[in-house]
């Protein structure tokens, strides 16, 4: 079973994900994670000790991302746009709380924080591709079509044209073997 501490950052994660920031009221994620506010307020003293909290778990499941994608049989190139489409998710909960800190990133407040938070994110996962495409542009458009994938994701919108994501990742990787840089997973 989940501590206080994580139902709490859960609850925090859905509400921001279900009604944004506006919605995710101490109180609100009190009742969710099914705690009394005193036991929120023991584990995050205010709203801002929350966001980070949701920031520190954030780096901390990017950390792991970042390793699994290093250590991924098919490499880290096939594991990002493998878990950047419709029904995949991080093994770790990166893409839910990745999206739970960007509905923190226009608040006021705690904007530029959460921001920072989805660099740190971005980040991580480029420098797992840069050791299978140590091209950095091309490393970056794998990165970008991830990014893609992932708001296709978000937004229901489908895959188009008939191509499969399976078709994707066979032309990255003919590109990036005919960059010269070697590695085609």
């Amino acid at each position: 079973m989940a501590s206080a501490r994580d139902r709490v950052l859960d609850a925090y994660e859905t509400l921001l994900i279900e009604q944004g920031s506006a919605g995710a009221t101490l109180d609100a994620v009190a009742a969710v994670a099914e705690v009394s506010k005193g036991g929120l307020l023991y584990h995050f003293a205010s709203k801002d000790a929350l966001a980070q909290g949701l920031f520190e778990r954030l780096r901390e499941r990017s950390k792991a991302d970042a390793a699994l994608m290093r250590e991924s049989p098919d490499g880290p190139v096939a594991y990002y746009l493998l878990t950047s489409v419709p029904g995949a998710a991080s093994p770790v909960g990166l893409s839910r709380t990745y999206l739970a800190t960007l509905r923190l990133a226009d608040a006021s407040t705690i904007g530029a924080a959460a921001r920072e938070a989805v660099a740190g994110v971005d980040a991580d996962g480029l420098a797992a591709l840069a050791e299978e495409v140590p091209d950095p542009v091309l490393a970056w458009l794998v990165q970008l079509v991830g990014d893609g994938l992932y708001l296709r994701t978000l937004t229901g919108a489908p895959l188009t044209g008939g191509i499969a994501v399976d078709d994707l990742l066979d032309r990255l990787r003919q590109i990036i073997g005919r960059s010269g840089t070697g590695a085609t997973g």
